[in-house]
């Protein structure tokens, strides 16, 4: 007798899951992005459903936590991402069935994911709440306009020091078991400073035929400009990233220099009524699948 889907257990994923994480997102109709799926299987918790009769995954959604900041106490914060559910098994009540169970680890943590437009509606019923927004905007960098008087340049690794006392302090947790795997997943980082120290920094990660920009924190508009266009020049491919709505003039920019929006997705949270840090200097995620 077949197994009934209903009756196969969610179990933790592994790097040797891979593969079948990046076959899922193509029967979903997504890019493969091998180099995420890693870096997420490693950095935080995969889950997955077996489809019956052992034809890989049925279903995915990884969970990735974050320690509380340097000026935060609590429990900290969870970022929800890559909930997948392979064709066949859409609309069944799978991917609610993989949100309730990631949420059940949690426990007391709060949550956060990007929503688009299809998955939003589940994650309302399950309680999340939408304080934010992201518009993707992708293409080729052409510079616009004279450049951002801001310097910038390769970060070493006597920079690792400063960069995650600047990340956990914009963004509120503390995301060091995740930003020290840049290095070695990302193709650029580079960074701005002043006679205080470092003002920003960002990195560029390949993700198939191009390069995501994330994360992204400066200063102001001026030095997420020169962080991004530092970054172009050292890439002939076209570039990719998700910046906070509520930094206009960045987005303003970034079309003027040949980048087009594609979609617009919702940041959600549950438990808090809003992301911790200082959106200010929070230009773009890592990735939006762990903030």
């Amino acid at each position: 007798m077949p197994i009934a889907l209903a009756d196969v257990p969610v179990r933790r994923l592994t790097r040797g899951d891979l593969t079948a994480c990046a076959d899922l997102a193509e029967n979903r109709g997504w890019q493969r992005q091998e180099h995420r799926w890693s870096l997420l299987l490693t950095a935080g918790t995969g889950y997955g459903i077996d489809a019956p009769g052992g034809k890989g995954l049925a279903a995915t959604i990884v969970l990735t936590s974050y320690g509380p900041g340097p000026a935060a106490h609590g429990p900290g914060l969870a970022a929800i991402g890559l909930v997948l559910v392979a064709e066949q098994h859409a609309r069944q009540g799978v991917g609610r069935r993989m949100m309730q169970h990631v949420m059940a680890e949690a426990g007391d943590t709060p949550l956060t994911l990007h929503a688009t437009p299809d998955g939003r509606p589940l994650y309302e019923e399950l309680g999340f709440a939408v304080t934010g927004r992201v518009e993707m905007v992708r293409g080729r960098f052409r510079p616009s306009g004279p450049p951002a008087e801001v310097p910038t340049r390769p970060a070493t690794a006597e920079d690792l020091a400063a960069i995650l006392r600047l990340d956990a302090e914009v963004f509120g947790q503390d995301r060091t078991h995740m930003i020290t795997r840049l290095p070695a997943f990302a193709d650029q980082i580079r960074v701005a400073e002043d006679e205080s120290g470092l003002t920003g920094y960002a990195a560029a990660w390949p993700n198939m035929n191009t390069h995501v920009v994330g994360p992204l924190i400066a200063r102001n508009t001026d030095t997420a400009k020169a962080l991004i266009a530092s970054l172009a020049a050292g890439t002939d491919r076209p570039l990719h990233t998700d910046i906070d709505v509520r930094h206009e003039d960045l987005l303003a920019w970034v079309k003027a220099c040949g980048l087009e929006s594609v979609a617009f997705n919702a940041v959600m949270t549950y438990g808090i009524p809003a992301l911790p840090g200082d959106w200010t200097r929070r230009f773009a995620p890592l990735t939006v699948a762990a903030g």
